[in-house]
């Protein structure tokens, strides 16, 4: 699926390619080239979940964005179909994936991993960050869905703070599209 307008993927088509060494050349050609740090910032930039750094054994499509980048709710059957549904129509993802801007002004970055605060409180991790050529060090993580989308975080890898405004990937009100019925009738047989 092809990412909506205003989403910063749609500007960053990714295509990686697998080349034995001894072809490089021959294959790449006069195409630009960047390393896996440079690769991982343009993927952090453009929200984009990766398998093993934004999932965790309870992860559910709605949580990354992935209702609207890559899961179809009108095909066919598939393994969790239920769930998803189930999510979609009635109920709320209990965490939703965040794009952190990062505090550039420690000569450091956290570490994937590290704790997401709100004020004393832990609220999420962080799973991925990187440093991007303009916008500095950047992350993504996964925090609860009870987060006001307004509230400045603060990162904490180890004993080091690092300050983190939000950028909303995943609304705190998604899900629920349908709603609860409400207004049953009351004694009337």
């Amino acid at each position: 699926m092809v990412p909506e307008e205003g989403h910063p993927g749609l500007e960053r088509p990714w295509i990686e390619y697998l080349v034995p060494a001894a072809e490089l050349e021959e294959t790449v050609g006069d195409r630009p080239l960047a390393g896996v740090m440079a690769a991982e910032a343009l993927r952090i930039a453009a929200w984009r979940p990766r398998l093993g750094a934004e999932t965790d054994d309870k992860t559910i499509p709605h949580e990354l964005d992935l209702l609207r980048t890559a899961v179809h709710l009108a095909k066919g059957c598939y393994k969790g179909q239920e769930t998803i549904a189930r999510v979609h129509n009635l109920g709320h993802p209990p965490r939703r994936l965040v794009f952190l801007q990062l505090d550039g002004s420690q000569h450091t970055m956290p570490a994937p991993g590290s704790q997401v605060m709100l004020g004393e409180r832990k609220v999420g991790t962080v799973t991925s960050v990187a440093q991007h050529y303009e916008m500095g060090p950047v992350a993504l993580a996964v925090i609860k869905r009870s987060v006001a989308a307004d509230e400045i975080l603060t990162v904490l890898d180890g004993e080091e703070p690092y300050i983190a405004a939000q950028e909303v990937i995943v609304a705190p009100d998604a899900g629920q599209v349908v709603g609860r019925p409400t207004g049953f009738l009351r004694g009337t047989h």
